[in-house]
């Protein structure tokens, strides 16, 4: 039984890393990987869903395996869909094919899903597993979970301070607390990056994650940040780069709209129409946005109407007004909040400003812990992506 159990777990990680492959790729739909391992333990099949694709994980393994199929296990993170969509239902495709046992990590948090897929298995006489590496098929796609569940993008609030919780010194203008720090590009304190090289290589990777990334427009005039992802890896569209600006102010000059080709959107709360069309002229996306009583973009707005864009993730990474603003409106889902072995002392930009949590802590309701070099990281969530 252990030597079954061992070989059971070595595919299901073959399909995790297939699905992990798909990152960047398959969004908004979930990140899936499958592989088919005959009877006599040999793999016959493997596939990696992209949206670009079409064809889903399990559909393209059935394909590459042919007759090979029959009677062999099947090893996917997320259950086969049940209903008719972009594709025809991937668990009649199973049945088709005469495999004999499906093992899957999860059951697919789609409403339209939701186990009826399993059912459909079960029903033709196929042996079902559900629960293998089930902590690591959720995390791979609590993105989607959250997008497919409220519509909504999954929101990480990234940033990079000091032991003493300084996310800049104030040796550079525009940095005075109080003020939008320049902590969008991996937290540089005046001219020098607080964190280190491994620390910042990883938030690339959170990047290459994410559907979007969130600053404000101090950050954009403090630090003229490019906000792009720079991780090397491909992905299907471009990381969405939004911009609060209540008033518009956003310099025609700087790099992000420099380097605009439809991938930059500003939410705005009253602009003039020349400013407007200025930006649009460079290839600038603007929203209008509503705002908060302090004339503030409207975080529940904001996220809202990014779902309606198909973006399943955000990821926040502003100066102290924008994460005081960000986590006072309730909206976060999950935090990655890298750690220097430094102390700024009084007088540096704090984590937070500008809003107060009302006297409420918010606590993280599970977190691990992450090393990067001198430099470590807490990764935790607010809520369950997963919770409805």
């Amino acid at each position: 039984m252990k030597e079954a159990a061992s070989s059971d777990e070595q595919s299901m990680r073959r399909a995790l890393d297939l699905a992990r492959a798909g990152v960047g790729l398959a969004s908004p739909n979930p990140a899936v990987g499958a592989v088919i391992v005959d009877t006599s333990g040999r793999e016959v099949g493997a596939g990696t869903h992209t949206y670009d694709g079409v064809q889903h994980a399990e559909v393209l393994a059935l394909e590459h395996a042919g007759n090979a199929a029959r009677g062999a296990t099947l090893y996917l993170n997320l259950e086969p869909c049940s209903h008719q969509g972009r594709t025809p239902p991937c668990a009649d495709a199973v049945i088709a094919a005469g495999i004999s046992r499906v093992v899957c990590s999860m059951e697919d948090p789609n409403p339209r899903v939701a186990g009826q897929g399993f059912a459909k298995l079960r029903a033709a006489g196929i042996a079902v597993q559900v629960g293998l590496c089930e902590t690591e098929a959720k995390k791979l796609n609590e993105s989607f979970a959250k997008y497919i569940l409220l519509g909504k993008p999954l929101v990480t609030l990234k940033s990079a301070m000091t032991l003493d919780g300084k996310i800049a010194d104030a040796t550079k203008p525009g940095t005075e607390p109080g003020s939008p720090a320049p902590a969008s590009e991996g937290a540089r304190s005046g001219y020098h990056w607080i964190t280190g090289e491994a620390a910042r290589a990883h938030v690339q990777q959170l990047r290459h994650q994410n559907d979007a990334i969130l600053a404000g427009v101090g950050t954009v005039m403090a630090d003229n940040p490019l906000l792009t992802d720079r991780s090397g890896l491909p992905r299907r569209r471009k990381l969405l780069r939004v911009i609060l600006d209540s008033y518009l102010r956003i310099p025609p000059e700087s790099r992000l709209v420099q380097t605009a080709e439809n991938d930059v959107l500003v939410l705005y709360s009253t602009a003039e129409e020349q400013t407007k069309a200025v930006l649009e002229a460079k290839g600038v996306r603007l929203q209008q946005i509503s705002a908060t009583a302090d004339g503030r973009p409207d975080f529940a707005a904001i996220v809202q109407a990014l779902g309606k864009l198909e973006i399943t993730s955000l990821l926040i990474e502003g100066g102290a007004l924008v994460n005081g603003a960000a986590l006072a409106s309730g909206e976060v889902d999950k935090v990655f909040l890298y750690y220097a072995p430094k102390i700024f002392g009084e007088g540096a930009v704090p984590f937070l400003a500008g809003e107060t949590l009302r006297g409420n802590a918010q606590c993280l309701r599970r977190f691990e812990l992450h090393r990067f070099d001198e430099d470590f990281a807490v990764e935790g969530y607010l809520r369950d992506p997963y919770a409805t």
